[in-house]
């Protein structure tokens, strides 16, 4: 009778156990590969490859982790990287670097672009906007990807699981539709009136990758480009009215960053409707970093909007002698700024706002939901307390 009545319960103890222990580490592999578009805060060595030249093909870009430019705009690594780490998978191979190379794409391929629009160029040529490099867009990376999908599967079957066990990067992208307009000297509300085609360029993307058979997607929201040095060099202004008094960032830019968010997230819940079976996740770019320039001593940041790298001024950033070019300097200890060149991040800044993404913190639905990123992520988050 005694052992009748103590395996009942052993067997509950058992059951409770399962459902509430967390994920074992192992799970860090629910992710077999990792696809990534979008523009330069993705960019992992595409814009090398192409032999055009700017600055972040010098040094003292990579210099902290890969201690040699690597075509990643920041001195070392970037979001992507960390999520990479986090999903225990390697490194996502650039595009046309691998291309070259025949390299192996299985794990993870990158196509995003320094320089790239969510717009394509006749856009931007429509409204007397001269794009200063080759453009990349959005459009032109799926259709990339949708050329290389035959070589990476082989069958049905084959592409349905590959597809349905990868994540999707999209973006973040859009940023540099806007940086073009601004400036090109247009007005905020002219650039605005953008916005509905740059969400509409992203929600193709997606509805196209979705039909091909992508099931899990992470899409970003603009930045707060009202903290970014580059910007505030361009707006600096003598109305302190126009300051945020806690930050130090330009309400108003900040107020179109939140705009366009506020259109993105509406568009993909619509999508999350119309595609049932995909699940799509919204990644707040903004709200991490605001959350970091609200407390910048927590995190180690010290002066938290000026650069990095650059040629002094108020912020550090003098567009006629950016970062890479020989009459930049960088300072000593990277690990201690937020922005990095100006207009990107330094890696410590990176592994923070991923740090907070991978716990899910700031992703609708949190992206915990459908994969927990293993120890690897316990390791950023010992670096980080959130």
């Amino acid at each position: 009778m005694r052992h009748q009545t103590i395996m009942p319960i052993l067997f509950t103890l058992v059951i409770l156990l399962l459902v509430n222990s967390p994920p074992p580490a192992t799970a860090a592999g629910c992710y077999t590969s990792i696809f990534s578009f979008g523009d330069s805060i993705s960019d992992t060595g595409n814009f090398i490859a192409t032999g055009a030249y700017n600055p972040i093909c010098n040094s003292p870009y990579g210099e902290t982790f890969f201690h040699h430019p690597t075509g990643r705009a920041s001195d070392g690594r970037l979001i992507i990287d960390f999520i990479a780490e986090g999903a225990g998978l390697p490194y996502l191979v650039p595009f046309l670097q691998g291309e070259n190379k025949h390299q192996d794409f299985k794990k993870g391929i990158n196509f995003a672009v320094v320089g790239a629009t969510a717009l394509k160029t006749d856009f931007f040529q429509s409204k007397g906007i001269t794009l200063p490099m080759t453009n990349y867009s959005l459009s032109f990376q799926t259709q990339w990807f949708k050329r290389l999908l035959p070589s990476l599967c082989s069958s049905d079957s084959e592409c349905k699981n590959m597809l349905g066990n990868a994540l999707f990067l999209m973006g973040e992208i859009g940023g540099n539709d806007y940086y073009n307009a601004f400036i090109d000297g247009r007005s905020v509300e002219e650039i605005r009136t953008f916005v509905p085609f740059v969400i509409n360029a992203i929600s193709s993307a997606i509805s196209a990758l979705i039909e091909i058979g992508a099931r899990t997607l992470l899409v970003p929201g603009n930045v707060a480009l009202g903290c970014i040095p580059a910007y505030l060099d361009l707006y600096q202004s003598s109305n302190p009215e126009d300051y945020d008094q806690e930050t130090g960032c330009i309400k108003w830019l900040n107020e179109f960053s939140q705009f366009h968010n506020l259109l993105l997230h509406n568009e993909l819940e619509l999508l999350q409707q119309l595609h049932p079976h995909a699940t799509i996740i919204y990644a707040d770019y903004y709200e991490s970093m605001m959350a970091i320039l609200q407390s910048p001593e927590q995190y180690g940041f010290e002066s938290p909007l000026v650069a990095c790298c650059g040629n002094g001024g108020y912020y550090n950033y003098n567009k006629s002698c950016v970062c890479g070019e020989v009459c930049s300097t960088v300072c000593n200890d990277p690990s201690k700024h937020f922005s990095w060149d100006g207009l990107h991040l330094t890696e410590a800044a990176y592994k923070v706002i991923a740090t907070s993404l991978i716990q899910g913190k700031y992703t609708s639905p949190p992206i915990t939901h459908t994969c927990f990123l293993g120890t690897n992520t316990e390791q950023l988050s010992s670096t980080f307390s959130m």
